[in-house]
């Protein structure tokens, strides 16, 4: 049901009708606990971007898991609702148009906060630092990101990420995949020399994917001090705060540390310090 349908149908009833529907509901609406409107009702509907592993990628019965996933089941349930998850191009969430046309009420993409995408969307605190990763052929004699240019060499990396960003802004021209997906076709087939991609999802890679393990490893990890955050529609106060609050908790119990360790293999160095108006 789309937000606000249903009180706009009660709103025409007679005073004394509405009085009696109100009773026989409970006082029912629209909205989650705390008085947070959704885009549908009983669900906390995410926009996401397969696939893009360990924050999100299809199970072996094709149900949608990660990192990610557990984490906005934690704010799910802390609004008495269940998550859906629809998949949709990276572009939309970053821009803030998949909120905008109330396609979802929370994007979790493995996105990292920038100020370019803050001016359509706004963040929760952060929630996980951004490491990226150079992937070469095993026995190249490239071993770090400058050799990439000194060598002129054929430069590979997701559409409308970071590592786009950061390539660029080193003055190279990276041949463009449109996901992750395609990025690791690109590599099998030989498409592209090096690859530049967060360090999780190549880690994820590694581990899953023999072709990959075989013949391609890590050689340079670059820290570049942004972070990841979820994101709602700019002005979405309440949502931004409930999910500031849950992040929060899952931070102090230890739940973030434990989807930390479950999807990327190792426990975390530190925990993020969270705050923001959601304690």
């Amino acid at each position: 049901m789309a937000r606000g349908t249903r009180l706009t149908r009660l709103a025409l009833l007679p005073a004394a009708a509405l009085v009696l529907a109100s009773a026989a509901c409970g006082g029912e609406d629209d909205t989650a606990k705390g008085g947070v409107e959704l885009v549908t009702d009983g669900e906390l509907t995410t926009c996401t971007s397969l696939p893009y592993p360990p924050f999100q990628d299809r199970g072996p019965g094709g149900e949608v898991v990660g990192f990610d996933v557990d984490m906005i089941d934690e704010v799910a349930k802390d609004l008495g609702v269940k998550q859906e998850i629809i998949d949709v191009d990276f572009a939309q969430i970053k821009n803030g148009a998949a909120l905008a046309a109330q396609k979802c009420d929370i994007g979790a993409a493995g996105m990292t906060i920038t100020k370019e995408r803050e001016q359509n969307l706004d963040f929760s605190v952060p929630y996980f630092d951004e490491t990226l990763a150079v992937v070469v052929p095993k026995g190249s004699d490239v071993t770090s990101f400058d050799d990439i240019k000194a060598q002129n060499l054929k430069l590979g990396v997701q559409a409308d990420t970071t590592s786009l960003d950061y390539a660029t802004s080193n003055g190279l021209k990276p041949t463009v995949f449109r996901n992750a997906g395609l990025q690791v076709t690109g590599m099998q087939a030989g498409k592209v020399d090096v690859v530049l991609q967060d360090l999780p999802t190549v880690l994820d890679w590694l581990k899953h994917k023999k072709d990959i393990a075989k013949n391609w490893e890590v050689v340079d990890k670059i820290n570049t001090g942004d972070q990841y955050g979820y994101a709602v529609e700019q002005g979405n106060t309440e949502l931004l705060k409930q999910l500031n609050k849950s992040l929060n908790q899952a931070f102090e119990d230890g739940t973030w540390a434990k989807t930390y360790e479950k999807w990327i293999g190792e426990a975390p160095e530190e925990t993020p310090a969270g705050t923001e108006g959601g304690s």
